[in-house]
């Protein structure tokens, strides 16, 4: 638990879930699915003294996950965060994560609940640093400068927008695969011709391949030397199956947005067979756990690149994270149309050579502007 001696305890009275979702003109294609819209759910907790802190739950998926995760907050989470104060947001997590255990598996829904979990999370260490006066990238002992990629480049003329990003300063790109083994070999040969031999490309197939063609896919792909491959196979393959891919694959792998737990973390940076650890601090973990995942992953020689597709307000807190943590790695910036993440994060998503200084102001640095964003707001009851 990261050191924290000067703040008081924090009793929340006021738990708020908003929740948003943004038309978009092109859906955003995954190999696993298409998403018509871009949803957020926000997380507002506002304690004794009258002070808030924000936070953001992952929903992008199932099409209703949004409006869940809201409910869940207000409904499972809350009363229970409400409950008594709390000496550190670390403390809060520990006791959610325990008291809502057999709940997750009743339902089961360890996912959700545990995205909601996360989010509070975020909330929390965002409360606590406005109290102590410190951004929370200080305060948990980083520096403020983060390098970025642009991610989400779809198969559909992902050069357009790829030329795009870095015009405006993106020095670093990520193509989804998945489509097809000619449609994506020529996609990364385009982005490789046109971006330049040293530019840092990578691929994500998004689970979408068995073992045999993600072992293939990596031989075709390889030519073009991106330097991450991500989650070809599933998550859940036992970790023998990733071991036995990283052997065989000429790209390094790459996974951990759907990791959860520090158990499955640890194994799998013991197991060796990553090369870039990703976990999404929206998803499971926050800044409670995913600090230290993070720190773990230094440590083993893995590249450290926390995970984010949402709203702004999470991208700015997976900065946080990596400016928190340090070393070598990536920040993903999705590049897809998002109002929800450019009304959320504007005025921080300005990279200047693939990097981006985060605020100084306390906490996440950025506060949710409802009026901004009412055009966009649902109803989740």
């Amino acid at each position: 638990m990261i050191p924290l001696p000067d703040l008081a305890p924090i009793r929340i009275i006021k738990v708020e879930a908003h929740v948003f979702r943004a038309p978009i003109l092109e859906p955003v294609e995954t190999s696993f699915g298409i998403m018509h819209d871009r949803p957020a759910v926000l997380v507002n907790l506002q304690d004794d003294q009258g002070a808030s802190g924000w936070g953001e739950i992952w929903c992008n998926f199932p099409a209703v996950g949004a409006e869940h995760r809201a409910r869940l907050l207000e409904s499972c989470v809350g009363p229970l965060l409400k409950s008594q104060a709390w000496a550190h947001p670390a403390e809060a997590f520990d006791a959610l994560s325990a008291r809502l255990h057999v709940l997750a598996l009743q339902t089961g829904e360890p996912g959700p609940i545990a995205q909601t979990i996360a989010g509070v999370d975020i909330a929390m260490w965002d409360l606590a640093a406005r109290q102590l006066g410190q951004p929370l990238w200080k305060l948990l002992g980083g520096k403020p400068e983060v390098q970025v990629y642009a991610s989400g480049l779809s198969p559909t003329r992902p050069e357009q927008l790829a030329l795009q990003k870095r015009d405006e300063g993106y020095r670093a790109f990520k193509l989804k695969v998945g489509f097809g083994a000619e449609r994506d070999l020529e996609n990364l040969r385009t982005l490789r011709r046109l971006l330049g031999p040293d530019t840092p490309l990578m691929v994500d197939a998004n689970q979408g391949w068995d073992l045999s063609t993600a072992a293939t896919m990596s031989e075709l792909l390889a030519e073009c030397r991106p330097i991450w491959m991500e989650e070809p196979i599933t998550a859940d393959h036992p970790l023998s199956q990733w071991q036995q891919l990283a052997q065989q694959s000429r790209i390094p792998l790459a996974a951990g947005e759907n990791m959860r737990g520090q158990a499955e973390f640890t194994a799998a940076l013991e197991s060796r067979a990553f090369a870039v650890m990703q976990p999404d601090l929206g998803k499971w973990g926050g800044f409670s756990q995913c600090v230290a995942v993070g720190k773990a992953a230094l440590q083993h020689g893995c590249l450290f690149c926390p995970h984010w597709l949402g709203g702004g307000l999470g991208l700015v807190a997976s900065m946080h994270l990596k400016a928190a943590v340090g070393g070598e790695g990536f920040v993903e910036v999705d590049s897809n149309p998002n109002p929800l993440r450019d009304l959320l994060a504007g005025q921080v998503l300005r990279p200047a050579e693939g990097r981006i200084r985060l605020p100084e102001a306390p906490g996440l640095g950025i506060t949710p502007d409802l009026d901004a964003l009412a055009q966009f707001k649902v109803s989740h009851r």
